[in-house]
């Protein structure tokens, strides 16, 4: 938006702020873009009620130039740019910098039109997430936008797989699948209410694209644990051009 700098620029007006975070909007009509969109605006509102963040993607961002240095830039240990942005923040974060969350200063973006494409997305984030909370492990426990719920979701993969394995091996009178589809469609009610108000389309179908995203997240994780295993910790060594 043609005001993004000057409400970037705003939160430095405080000698202490080191960065800044923006947010996506789009114009896009598929139900997959639609999706993501909300999705996004869950995490913002998380983000609004916090005084600090310590997570700042580079779609919209702003950062002290010496202390960016200081830091020397993005973790070039990461093969691919993606994470390298979050692992950035973490460290900074560490250090007990302050940083701010900038809902005026918008960014229109295209989000995946396709569910594959979203997915596939949604998998490449949490591989290379892993590599980002190897290198700093207190914020896989928390951080200022990703939903404690969402780590549970995470769960519902295996879960499901391991009643229906019980089920195929003792017929309990009651389904453990059905019991564990039930506690999954629990955890989404929240996220579906808030959807509804905003697209109803959107909010019908959001635990069945949940589902989905956790089952992608769930093995970008685990493949991402599989990585980090084999890769040694780096730590940043260069400085940016």
């Amino acid at each position: 938006m043609p005001d993004w700098l000057s409400a970037m620029l705003a939160p430095f007006h405080d000698p202490e702020v080191v960065g800044a975070k923006g947010v996506y909007r789009t114009h896009q009509k598929q139900l997959a873009a639609r999706f993501v969109q909300i999705e996004y605006e869950d995490r913002y509102r998380l983000m609004a009620g916090l005084s600090n963040i310590d997570f700042i993607d580079t779609y919209s961002a702003a950062f002290l130039r010496d202390r960016f240095l200081e830091m020397k830039g993005y973790d070039t240990s990461f093969p691919v740019a993606c994470a390298e942005d979050i692992e950035l923040s973490y460290r900074m974060s560490a250090r007990g910098w302050k940083m701010k969350f900038v809902p005026s200063a918008i960014v229109y973006h295209t989000h995946p039109d396709t569910f594959s494409r979203y997915l596939k997305k949604k998998y490449k984030f949490a591989f290379w997430r892993v590599l980002a909370v190897r290198k700093n492990p207190s914020k896989g426990i928390k951080d200022s936008h990703t939903p404690q719920i969402m780590k549970l979701q995470l769960l519902f993969a295996p879960a499901l797989l391991l009643a229906a394995t019980f089920d195929l091996a003792v017929r309990p009178a009651v389904s453990a699948s059905a019991l564990a589809l039930a506690a999954f469609l629990l955890t989404t009610l929240p996220f579906a209410l808030r959807a509804i108000r905003k697209d109803t389309i959107v909010g019908l179908f959001s635990p069945v694209l949940l589902a989905a995203r956790a089952c992608a997240q769930m093995l970008g994780v685990a493949t991402g644990l599989i990585y980090a295993r084999r890769k040694p910790a780096e730590v940043p060594t260069s400085s940016p051009a």
